[in-house]
């Protein structure tokens, strides 16, 4: 049995999503075994975990400065000297594959494309392939294709036509669509329309602004008759704020801390709430659920926004009122506004990503003579 390495960071959750996605997809096919590492964590220790923090609060807390370092990554040519700076995670790479001498790397995150021809050599591998599936839409830094790779997986046409344009030949390019979790292709409940007997159904995904989101909430069941389930992750304080607010306007409202069956979740309900972040979009598309935007963060969620607003699969709504007048006028005249979205998400819909994507990659391993098969669901990108 072949076996493949998955290689992610914790920069950001679309990279674990699409780890974990690819992975399932594997197991599920069964013919390749996967594994997923986050080498970052060995070569970096306490400093890792402390610039995931840094991370996360630099783009919520001061965006200007987080697109400003994005841009620069993008078009300074740096790899030089960012290569110079990557001695640990290299040293990890190169032990990683003499250990599992996989016969493909996959890369979910941007970096390792960079170190992956000379880990490879170093480790007695020069002839290892190495495939990049980029996580990103449309705002795609050149960091993910200014490597080496025998293909880069793409998670839509819009970005195939990005790298395209900055010349990554077409032979090397493909739609992949993004791995979400295999759970999003398995059947499920029919999701009834919205109408009639049927109340709209949305779901908040809370992230980050808890006083807009408290404020939020209270318009919604004050104003809408939606049904509204609300994530509030780890906030317990914000958990029980939202649960005393309901409890005192004696309206329905459903309060989850951190939860794991977001696609039991996205499917249930017809309209998703949230920040573009790129799992949260991915996932929203496989379970064929519109979205409206409240936060778009510089950088990789442009292209997400961009994604769903020049599909028509969303709305951009920088404000509660902006959210209060989107729900009323997607739900009226029996969903009309909502059945619009709801065919253009399923238009982009791929929830088999992940393992036609295996499939794909399975067949390039045990075949890597061969001229690329442009089959299982992925798409070469047009001229």
């Amino acid at each position: 049995m072949h076996s493949v390495l998955i290689l992610t960071a914790g920069y950001g959750e679309g990279h674990n999503a699409a780890a974990r996605g690819l992975k399932e997809g594997f197991d599920l096919l069964g013919e390749t075994n996967a594994e997923v590492l986050d080498l970052f964590a060995p070569a970096f220790g306490k400093y890792y975990q402390r610039s995931r923090g840094d991370y996360l609060k630099m783009a919520n807390n001061t965006p200007a400065l987080w697109a400003a370092i994005y841009t620069a990554l993008d078009r300074f040519p740096f790899t030089s000297q960012l290569l110079s700076l990557l001695g640990p995670l290299k040293r990890e790479l190169i032990s990683a594959l003499k250990t599992h001498r996989p016969s493909a790397v996959i890369s979910v995150y941007p970096v390792y494309g960079h170190l992956i021809a000379a880990a490879a050599r170093e480790a007695g591998l020069p002839g290892l392939k190495s495939y990049v599936l980029i996580t990103d839409s449309i705002t795609v830094n050149s960091v993910w294709y200014k490597c080496g790779a025998d293909a880069f997986l793409v998670p839509n046409d819009d970005t195939a036509a990005v790298l395209s344009a900055a010349r990554v030949p077409a032979e090397n390019l493909f739609v992949s669509g993004f791995p979400v979790s295999t759970k999003y292709a398995a059947q499920g409940e029919a999701r009834p329309d919205p109408g009639g007997s049927v109340p709209p159904r949305v779901l908040y995904m809370i992230n980050g602004l808890p006083a807009r989101a408290v404020a939020l909430v209270e318009r919604i069941l004050r104003e809408s008759s939606v049904e509204l389930t609300v994530t509030a992750g780890k906030d317990e304080a914000l958990k029980k704020t939202l649960e005393e607010m309901a409890a005192r306007m004696q309206r329905r409202l459903t309060v989850l801390g951190w939860v794991n069956n977001m696609p039991q979740l996205l499917r249930r309900n017809h309209l998703l709430i949230g920040k573009a972040g790129g799992a949260a979009v991915q996932e929203a598309l496989a379970a064929k659920t519109p979205m409206l935007i409240t936060q778009i963060l510089p950088g990789q969620e442009e292209g997400n926004a961009r994604l769903l607003l020049q599909n028509g699969c969303g709305a951009h709504c920088p404000t509660n009122e902006a959210i209060v007048k989107s729900l009323a006028h997607l739900f009226e005249r029996n969903a009309d506004g909502w059945n619009q979205m709801h065919r253009h998400t399923c238009a982009l819909s791929r929830p088999d990503a992940a393992i036609t994507t295996a499939r794909w990659l399975a067949q390039r391993i045990k075949n890597t003579a061969s001229t690329p098969k442009r089959n299982f669901g992925l798409r070469a990108n047009k001229d």
